[in-house]
């Protein structure tokens, strides 16, 4: 599952994100329908027509998936037991590690430290 920073990376041809993708068949790819929200965002706040073209390109050769229930009980008791810790990622964030975790899937981001404080979570970087 790729994280919104990949994707965003891999639409503006930053790093070696854009191969790594390539490397991949779209069936072996995914995101998060958060991360999708998140890419929408982004190009609303910079009223990107451009960037919505680049997401809607990317988007239809990748499944997005929906955040189910189980990714929503999964939410709940992670983001406790972050706030707990004193170590909150975000909402946003929070969200696409509980989505990826609850279908067993790696997630693709370069914010792997951030990301560690998951429990459990599956992390890899494409930097």
């Amino acid at each position: 599952m790729l994280d919104t920073d990949t994707v965003s990376m891999a639409l503006r041809g930053q790093g070696a994100v854009g191969a790594r993708v390539l490397e991949h068949r779209p069936s072996q790819l995914c995101l998060s329908s958060i991360t999708l929200a998140e890419l929408r965002f982004g190009a609303d706040a910079k009223n990107s027509r451009k960037l919505h073209t680049l997401i809607d390109t990317f988007v239809a050769t990748i499944a997005v998936l929906p955040f189910d229930q189980l990714a929503s009980d999964r939410f709940g008791r992670v983001a406790v037991a972050l706030a707990k810790r004193g170590e909150p990622i975000g909402t946003f964030d929070t969200l696409i590690a509980t989505h990826a975790q609850s279908l067993g899937l790696t997630l693709v981001t370069n914010n792997t430290r951030h990301f560690r404080r998951v429990a459990g979570l599956k992390v890899a970087n494409w930097i």
